[in-house]
């Protein structure tokens, strides 16, 4: 087993932010999992300020499902503060408007990443957005 740096985690968290089905994440999931990488994804939606805490709750409660954290204070903390980040990153093109997507977590050793990728708007009329955090604790 390699072990990869911040870069290769937050591709790893991207690409599992990216999937569009459980299918192709349980694939990758296997795959990066190979590589000493673990992952976990779960899919958000709804209105983007009153959404915020819970974003940040799934993050938390899915790399815990998922054993990509222990439930200690510091995995809870880094998981919690990268998903802040990374949802800090889209916040301006957001406020306003309803969000739907997925948010994406990957750890090996040190290293762990969150991304979010979202569909943001109303109706049919949607952008999109790409945030990304990372955090680093003792393995």
């Amino acid at each position: 087993m390699a072990l990869y740096g911040s870069r290769k985690v937050a591709r790893v968290a991207i690409e599992m932010a990216l999937t569009e089905s459980r299918e192709e994440e349980k694939t990758l999931k296997q795959r990066f999992a190979m590589e000493g990488i673990k992952t976990a994804a779960v899919d958000y939606g709804g209105d983007f300020i009153a959404s915020v805490n819970k974003m940040i709750e799934r993050a938390v409660v899915a790399a815990k499902r998922e054993g990509v954290i222990k439930e200690v204070h510091a995995d809870e903390g880094a998981i919690a503060g990268a998903a802040h980040e990374a949802i800090t990153q889209i916040m301006t093109k957001s406020i306003g408007f309803n969000v739907g997507g997925k948010i994406g977590i990957a750890r090996q050793g040190d290293h762990i990443s969150v991304a979010v990728f979202f569909g943001v708007g109303l109706l049919h009329m949607d952008d999109v957005a790409i945030g990304l955090g990372h955090r680093a604790v003792q393995s």
